[in-house]
């Protein structure tokens, strides 16, 4: 299965030298033995007939390339199983018996033998071939920062349509570029109303996405996945350990409490949360007149959401990109790529957007047009176009929709969506009948948690892939951070062993008092003076400790960010509320949409094992015979 899928791809690899040693490496007599004859079969005939093709997505078959059709079945929508683990088989290819046996092969004795052999043997010659084209292996990919992180198992062959969000997600904007100009304008508002303005900037490093809003205490928190707050800042100006437990200690971040918390879904409120947090300083120390009114800090958020709102509304930033949009957008040549993959192999292309028709139109040609082969545009990628979609109530509710007629933005109302169409509004819903394809047969692929990722799944139960461009900074902050961490991991592993023997002699101290023996022998056999000089001096040795440990602590993650460390880990162990957010609602998670195109439009993502707390303990004393696990567990008891 590996060989099919491998080839899937191959109109994207078109490098002359490499085709040769591949195909030197498929015909070697080395390589043929009985047991892989006719799998070798297979990929002369694709290698031969394949690297000029250029497949059409009206039909699996092409001019120059491999008639599918007459070499394998396709499994149908109705006739599909469920796997192993859960996945639809739709869209798998079979052999076809009648193909093997027309070229004197016998399908019967072809593979035979174990198959854990077959499959080791046909495994390392998969990755010879991958290694010879220059394809990375889907274990190498997931070790990259560009890599696709799955979550939940995803097979890409059982999905019939493949949906997009544009901002952030088709088009990458440089953040400081776009946020600093959203914030420019939201500060020029706040200033036409009284707000003093004056000497602040936008500071990007200021905040995260995945932070938390508190609108009631004007700060800024960062909570782990079960909601304790970790860090937090008030103002521009962090907030100390002691200070977060007081504060915090006794209540958790629920998101549901709309009226107090506001989640940083997304890279678009970086400028709202800057502006925020440097309007809480200056409400704090005096210097907001007294005649906009009485404020707290959940109107002064308010105050900057409208600021910011009216910015967008008043459509002077999106006119000031659209006039220069090289300013604000980092081009990506390999996205129009992937996205032409998967139309190839298939799948049904959707363009869902909350942006209005003229601003999509415009930043869609400038980054994909000029990378489309063949004079095609952009909207030839799309099956259907839907703008001003109004997310998350397109996945919530049914709103009327309205096709776009002409290059003016003229609509007129319509019921169903057409092949090529190009509509505003509507509905989830309405896409679905008009595709005659359903829940999760659809993915959906977004910036935003809320208005993306988690409605999508939540209302329709479609699959979801979640784009968080941060991760490839992450990951490289990691990897950077790897002596730091196993350093820190050294001390805090000393700093138990030391604190238990510590905590056992306090323990065979209290006892003593009391007139009873300590917990072993030798324990009770210690003298006062002995057990009191071991004591201080182990105590001694933590305080040092602890004094070593708490500075590494604070300054880990701060290659990704000083004041809040690592945007998916809260604290040294745990994962970020953000973190769990994305595991909870996004079956794929990856940098940009581009990253597809390392994978094939055929590729059956699988979620890792997840660890859980005894893991470790279950793992070593499987390493044991049953007589030293059963003295292990004696002992343990």
């Amino acid at each position: 299965m590996y060989t099919t899928e491998a080839f899937g791809n191959f109109s994207v690899f078109r490098e002359t030298s490499v085709s040769m040693a591949a195909t030197n490496y498929l015909r070697s007599p080395v390589r043929i033995r009985p047991m892989s004859r006719s799998i070798l079969s297979s990929k002369n005939l694709l290698w031969n007939h394949g690297m000029k093709c250029q497949c059409s997505s009206s039909s699996s078959t092409s001019s120059s390339g491999v008639d599918e059709k007459s070499v394998f079945s396709l499994t149908s929508s109705s006739k599909y199983e469920v796997d192993y683990l859960g996945e639809k088989t739709k869209g798998d290819l079979n052999v076809k018996v009648e193909h093997l046996e027309a070229f004197g092969i016998d399908s019967q004795a072809t593979l035979k033998g174990p198959i854990e052999e077959v499959a080791r043997v046909e495994a390392e010659e998969a990755e010879d071939l991958l290694r010879d084209l220059g394809i990375p292996t889907p274990f190498s990919s997931r070790q990259s920062p560009r890599g696709i992180f799955c979550s939940r198992t995803l097979n890409l062959r059982s999905i019939s349509a493949i949906g997009y969000d544009m901002d952030y997600t088709l088009m990458h904007y440089n953040v400081i570029a776009w946020e600093g100009r959203a914030y420019d304008y939201c500060m020029e508002n706040l200033k036409k109303v009284g707000f003093p303005v004056d000497g602040l900037a936008f500071d990007p490093d200021l905040v995260i996405r995945g932070l938390v809003i508190d609108k009631e205490k004007g700060n800024l928190v960062k909570p782990d996945r079960f909601g304790y707050v970790k860090r937090a800042m008030h103002g521009t100006k962090m907030l100390s350990n002691r200070a977060v437990s007081e504060m915090y200690g006794r209540e958790l971040v629920d998101l549901r409490k709309e009226s107090r918390w506001e989640f940083l879904n997304t890279l678009f409120s970086v400028s709202e949360a800057v502006a925020y947090m440097q309007m809480v300083d200056r409400l704090d120390d005096g210097t907001i007149a007294a005649q906009l009114g009485p404020l707290d800090y959940k109107g002064l958020y308010k105050a900057v959401g409208r600021a910011l709102f009216r910015a967008h509304v008043e459509g002077q930033l999106k006119s000031e990109i659209m006039s220069k949009p090289e300013l604000f957008v980092t081009p990506d040549p390999e996205l129009p790529l992937a996205l032409l993959d998967q139309k190839e192999a298939g799948k049904k292309l959707l363009l869902i957007t909350n942006s209005d028709y003229h601003y999509t139109d415009k930043m869609m040609q400038h980054s994909f047009n000029r990378f489309l082969p063949n004079d095609m545009g952009w909207r030839d990628l799309f099956d259907i176009v839907i703008v001003s979609a109004r997310k998350p109530e397109f996945f919530q509710m049914s709103h009327p929709m309205y096709e776009v007629v002409t290059g003016e933005g003229l609509m007129r109302p319509c019921f169903k969506a057409k092949t090529g169409g190009l509509y505003s509004g509507g509905s989830a819903q309405m896409v679905e009948n008009s595709l005659n394809i359903h829940g999760d047969e659809i993915l959906y692929v977004g910036d935003h948690i809320y208005t993306d990722v988690s409605q999508s799944k939540v209302h329709q139960r479609w699959r979801t892939a979640l784009i968080c461009r941060e991760l490839e900074e992450e990951f490289s902050a990691l990897i950077h951070s790897r002596g730091h961490r196993a350093s820190l991991v050294e001390l805090i592993n000393q700093k138990e062993v030391v604190g238990d023997l510590f905590n056992q002699l306090r323990l065979a101290s209290q006892r003593r008092t009391k007139g009873r023996p300590a917990q072993t022998l030798a324990a009770t056999n210690l003298d006062d003076h002995e057990l009191s000089e071991s004591m201080q001096k182990l105590l001694i040795v933590m305080q040092r400790l602890d004094q070593k440990i708490a500075p590494m602590l604070e300054a880990d993650g701060e290659l990704f960010n000083k004041r809040w460390g690592f945007l998916s880990r809260a604290g040294f162990w745990d994962k970020s509320h953000l973190m769990r957010q994305i595991e909870k609602y996004a079956d794929i998670y990856t940098s940009r949409v581009s990253n597809f195109l390392h994978y094939t439009p055929f590729m059956y993502f699988r979620s890792q094992e997840q660890t859980l707390a005894h893991d470790s303990y279950s793992y070593y004393c499987s390493r044991f015979n049953g007589s030293a696990v059963d003295d292990e567990v004696d002992f343990m008891l």
